[in-house]
């Protein structure tokens, strides 16, 4: 018997279908190893930048069975992605089970002849693609780490920087201060409704005044006079296709076509990948390999015709690609439609489509441009007004790929010198427009631009930036928040060579020599690392950011009357007086005033000193102790508002409290940024929490409580690890 291991179970039931009964296919369900989240004990820096790896949690009943399998198996294959993360599952699964010569197979598309063709050609372990992975790994732990913990110091705990996403939020404010700082310019646009012998059509006028006088005096002179044709040009051009689909260039037109975001794009590629309808989704390359070019020549003219069928090479733009690698195209152009939902099935058509189109004929469009003026006319008098149209004559690769195509616009036939009549001439004053935010396809395609980040980790970076609330998404508008302006100017003034273009896009490349075996590993952690405490540690002493700006003068302080400032706070920005904390006046950014923390008459009884004052927090009037702000004391308590205390009760006892001999441990029914949780009434002494409403059994296996679950399991242990956690994969 051989085991094959891949990443998901999706994948391990399609190359099950492949395989004949001497196979049993398992997944490990992504990575089985990590860094600690400790940074202390993550990386060992004196020693060669040696990462401390250790099982991921949930995966131990996955790698005991997959072990318990291995050791019976005449052979194992390790079969996981054709990239530098998926070699680096295959090394963790060979490191972690104990294989002393693992065969490692990799294909680019999950389809009977390519796995039968990789299990033919098996080969080791390709260590240089794992250590780049394993180096990038390291320095954006290092880096993070480092950065995060300053920006914690001095903008506000629990933010974060990254050595990716700092450079991306980055461009992203660089828009946005480009916006703000722009000066908007009055314009008018001119038309003129004309009409021929052969009909009716709309032309706009070569010049936009920026002096309204100057508009009325075109009009003016406009419908005084008497209009003809000027000339008449027509041009036949060309419209070549498009090269197939890279990552970026995916999940560009995803976006723009069907309105997808970069992470849902990937989602469903990963599916339609796994059930083997696409190539491997995470490519540079525009390259097709010649099977499937003859493949889809062949599709092109049993659907469309000999005509319309042209062999196509495209040139990768992308110095990093691997020409080996594929474009993602399907696997079978003969099959219109694929997938198991409607987001798989409009990607795939959209796959099937640009890459038919790529090895089509050029599509061939008569465009035609019309230009009137008055009789007699002069630049002096009035300017040009001109009328452009265009028709497709050959429809070409438009035929596989009808949404490129635009909408015809036909004008009628007209002769130079022909008189024409005005129907009406108007104008529309308009202001200059900002230069537009970018789009989540727009990033994606500065980022590729810039060298920063690799095809796996655009739709990850936007997704970071998302969740740590510095960027909000209107529509498909990226939009940096508060929060994001501040980390960004922070570390852009402080830390900008190493947020640069520049840097990021060398490191990109030197991860990249790391995995064609150009360049050492410890080397290049080193050059980076050294300098960079450095300057981190240089730092130090620079004072913590306390303000953002001052307010406007129509909003001063509700107390005492005086300016106020804006600063940042986990919900947002607000105005604060600039006499704080002697004033504690306070206002949102509407304006509105926020009600002073008042004291209630009581001393805290968990320090013991002092006041108990309600005040305003996220969500909403609550009761804390004075010296929470202090730095020295810090005290947390919070008073429970008894008639909740009530309702949170959930009559269970706390099973850490009751075997450590603690009395009073229930756990409560709380609420945190990320939705409901059962935690212990004896927090902080016991920090004991639970994601889903207890039950008030105890796990028969491991001792732990048993908690609500789902429909199809209705109860499982709260402890992750064990197998009651989740009974579908128990032994």
């Amino acid at each position: 018997m051989k085991l094959v291991i891949v990443e998901s179970p999706s994948k391990a039931k399609t190359i099950e279908k492949y395989l004949g009964k001497g196979y049993t296919v398992r997944a490990s369900v992504g990575h089985i190893r990590d860094l600690p989240k400790s940074n202390k004990d993550a990386v060992d820096i004196e020693n060669g930048f040696k990462p401390r790896y250790q099982m991921v949690a949930e995966k131990k009943h996955v790698m005991d069975e997959l072990h318990d399998i291995a050791e019976k198996a005449d052979d194992v294959i390790l079969a996981t992605d054709p990239d530098r993360e998926g070699e680096a599952i295959a090394w963790h699964l060979s490191e972690a089970i104990g294989l002393k010569k693992p065969k490692r197979i990799v294909f680019y598309e999950i389809t009977e002849k390519a796995v039968q063709e990789a299990l033919a050609n098996p080969r080791g372990i390709d260590q240089h693609l794992r250590k780049a992975q394993e180096a990038r790994r390291v320095l954006d732990r290092l880096f993070g780490y480092d950065l995060s913990g300053l920006v914690w110091k001095k903008v506000r705990y629990g933010l974060s920087a990254g050595r990716v996403q700092s450079p991306a939020l980055r461009i992203l404010m660089e828009k946005e201060r480009e916006i703000r700082t722009f000066v908007p310019e009055k314009f008018w646009v001119l038309e003129a409704d004309l009409k021929a012998k052969s009909g009716q059509f709309t032309a706009t006028c070569t010049e936009e005044p920026r002096d309204e006088k100057e508009a009325e005096r075109i009009l003016a002179e406009a419908r005084k006079g008497d209009w003809k044709v000027i000339s008449v040009d027509e041009s036949e051009q060309a419209r070549t296709p498009r090269a197939p689909f890279t990552t970026s260039t995916l999940q560009q037109v995803a976006s723009t076509r069907l309105g997808f975001s970069p992470s849902r794009t990937m989602r469903a590629a990963q599916k339609l990948y796994e059930a083997g309808f696409i190539t491997y989704m995470r490519t540079d390359s525009t390259n097709l390999s010649k099977d499937a070019q003859a493949q889809m020549l062949s599709v092109i003219k049993d659907e469309f015709g000999n005509v319309y069928a042209q062999e196509r090479v495209y040139k990768t733009k992308s110095k990093s690609a691997q020409e080996a690698h594929e474009a993602v195209r399907p696997t079978d152009a003969k099959k219109h439609s694929a997938g198991a939902n409607d987001d798989q099935k409009r990607l795939y058509e959209l796959i099937r489509a640009r890459t038919l189109a790529s090895q089509m004929t050029d599509a061939r469009v008569l465009r035609t441009k019309i230009t009137a003026n008055i009789y007699g006319h002069a630049m002096s008098i009035i300017p040009d007004f001109t009328s452009n149209g265009s028709r497709v004559i050959f429809d070409g690769w438009l035929k596989a790929d009808p949404d490129a195509r635009g909408e015809d616009v036909e004008l009628p036939k007209v002769a130079t010198e022909e008189a024409l009549t005005l129907v009406d001439v108007r104008s529309q004053g308009k202001e200059t427009q900002p230069p537009p935010r970018y789009t989540e396809a727009g990033l994606v395609k500065e980022l590729e631009k810039r060298g920063i980040g690799r095809p796996s980790t655009y739709a990850s970076i936007i997704s970071t930036l998302e969740a740590r609330g510095y960027v909000e998404s209107r529509g498909r508008t990226l939009l940096p928040t508060h929060t994001g302006d501040v980390v960004s100017t922070f570390i852009e003034n402080n830390f900008g060579d190493y947020i640069s273009d520049t840097f990021t896009a060398e490191m990109e490349d030197e991860l990249d020599e790391i995995a064609e075996g150009k360049r050492e590993y410890e080397k290049t952690l080193k050059d980076f690392y050294d300098p960079f405490t450095k300057a981190v540690k240089s730092k130090a002493k620079i004072p913590k950011i306390t303000g953002m700006g001052d307010a406007p003068k129509e909003f001063p302080c509700p107390i005492c009357g005086g300016e106020m400032e804006y600063k940042l706070m986990r919900a947002g920005r607000f105005m604060s007086c600039k006499k704080f904390p002697k004033c504690l006046g306070a206002r949102r950014e509407d304006g509105s005033e926020i009600p002073p923390p008042k004291e209630i008459g009581e001393i805290c009884p968990l320090c013991g000193k002092g006041q108990l004052i309600e005040r305003e927090g996220r969500f909403g009037r609550f009761i804390a102790c004075a010296n929470f702000n202090d730095k020295k004391i810090k005290c947390k308590f919070i008073k429970k508002d008894p008639a909740e205390e009530a309702k949170a009760k959930t009559g269970v006892m706390c099973p850490i409290c009751v075997k450590e001999g603690r009395t009073g441990g229930e756990m409560l029914e709380r609420r945190g940024r990320f939705g409901p949780f059962f935690s212990c009434s004896n927090y902080p002494g016991c920090k004991h929490i639970i994601k889903s409403r207890p039950t008030g059994k105890i796990c028969d296996e491991c001792g732990s409580l048993m908690m609500e679950g789902t429909k199809t399991i209705p109860e499982r242990c709260s402890n992750k690890t064990c197998p009651n956690h989740n009974p579908h994969k128990k032994k």
